[in-house]
C-alpha cells in the first residue's frame, strides 16, 4: 500500500494534474533512471528510457491502482521500456566508466581502483547478459524486489522468472570467473 501522500499525489496526476506528477518524476527520477542506466549500460541511453518511460506513465495513470505503491508500478513500466529498446536496438557493449560507484566512502586510491575495477567487471557481465536475464538480475538484486513483484513487472510465470535468475546467476559466476582466471 502507498504512503497517504503518495496515494495523493496518484489520484491527482490520474486526474490530469501536471504539478501532482512533477512531484512524482522528482520523487522517483533516480530511481528509474538507475533502472534504466543498469539495463541499458550507458547514461544517454538511459535517460531517453527514463524519459520515455514517465511519459508512458502520464498516458496510462488513469489505469494506476492507488492504493498500490507506486515505486514498483514505474519500475515495471521502465522495464518494459528497456528490453523493447534493447530488442529493436540490441546495444554495443558500453560502459560509462567515470560514473561507477564506489562502495566505501572514504576508500583510499588504492580502495578506490580495486573497488573500480570489481565494478566495471560486475557491470560488463550483467550487460553481456541476454536482456530478459538482464532485467530479473536488475529487479532481484538491484531494486530488491520479490519474486512476486517480479513477476507482476515482467508479465511471466513465476517458474520463468526463478529459471531465469537462475541462469543468468550462473552466467555471471562463469563470466566473473573467466574474467578473474
Amino acid at each position: 500500500m502507498s504512503s497517504p501522500h503518495e496515494r495523493g499525489l496518484a489520484l491527482r496526476a490520474a486526474a490530469g494534474d501536471q504539478e501532482a506528477f512533477a512531484e512524482i518524476v522528482r520523487a522517483h527520477q533516480r530511481a528509474v533512471f538507475n533502472v534504466a542506466y543498469r539495463l541499458l549500460g550507458n547514461v544517454r541511453d538511459a535517460e531517453d528510457a527514463a524519459q520515455d518511460a514517465f511519459l508512458r506513465a502520464w498516458q496510462f495513470f488513469d489505469q494506476f491502482d492507488a492504493d498500490r505503491p507506486l515505486a514498483p508500478w514505474l519500475k515495471q513500466i521502465t522495464v518494459n521500456v528497456c528490453l523493447n529498446r534493447l530488442q529493436a536496438n540490441p546495444p554495443a557493449s558500453s560502459l560509462d566508466d567515470d560514473l561507477l560507484p564506489l562502495k566505501d566512502p572514504q576508500p583510499g586510491p588504492e580502495a578506490q581502483t580495486v573497488n573500480r575495477l570489481r565494478d566495471e567487471r560486475i557491470r560488463r557481465a550483467i550487460l553481456s547478459l541476454p536482456p530478459r536475464y538482464r532485467a530479473v538480475i536488475e529487479l532481484r538484486h538491484f531494486q530488491g524486489l520479490r519474486y512476486e513483484e517480479i513477476v507482476r513487472a515482467l508479465n511471466r510465470p513465476l517458474s520463468d522468472v526463478k529459471s531465469d535468475l537462475f541462469r543468468a546467476r550462473k552466467l555471471l559466476t562463469a563470466w566473473l570467473k573467466d574474467v578473474e582466471g
